[in-house]
């Protein structure tokens, strides 16, 4: 399946091993990542997926396929700014939200509307959002709850 992973744009060291750890889990399980193909998440959950040999798509704000990270095997350009963020979970079957702000918090609340399953490290506490402490938990409940829709 596809999982959206989100998060925030400019994140410090442990965070990255986090999306790193999230990146690798989803490419070892098949899955494929689904980011906003920047940096900060979106580039360390590529990066983790891309050394397991898994699949990325990014889906960039600008007009620029290139503006994706090294690590996006699939690059979309949208010119559309932070509205791509419906985009990015809307592709997705489910979502990890690593850490983030308000563009993370938008996205969040998108893939709540649009009936998606959200798992969260150390993200925003919403109604909706399943907290948990690690990759694989994150993982099995976005697989669990897909698979139980």
């Amino acid at each position: 399946m596809r999982v959206s992973v989100i998060g925030g744009g400019v994140i410090d060291r442990e965070t990255a091993d986090v999306a790193r750890r999230v990146g690798r889990e989803l490419a070892e399980r098949g899955h494929t990542v689904v980011c906003g193909g920047l940096g900060g998440v979106m580039g360390a959950v590529c990066e983790g997926a891309d050394e397991a040999g898994g699949d990325t798509i990014g889906i960039v704000p600008g007009p620029d396929r290139a503006a994706a990270n090294e690590y996006v095997d699939t690059a979309i350009a949208t010119g559309m700014g932070n509205a791509r963020n419906v985009l990015v979970v809307l592709n997705g079957e489910a979502a990890i939200a690593i850490d983030g702000s308000t563009g993370t918090l938008s996205e969040i609340g998108h893939a709540l509307d649009f009936g998606r399953p959200v798992a969260g490290i150390d993200t925003h506490e919403i109604e909706g959002v399943e907290a948990v402490a690690s990759a694989t938990a994150a993982v099995d409940h976005v697989e669990s709850a897909v698979e139980s829709q």
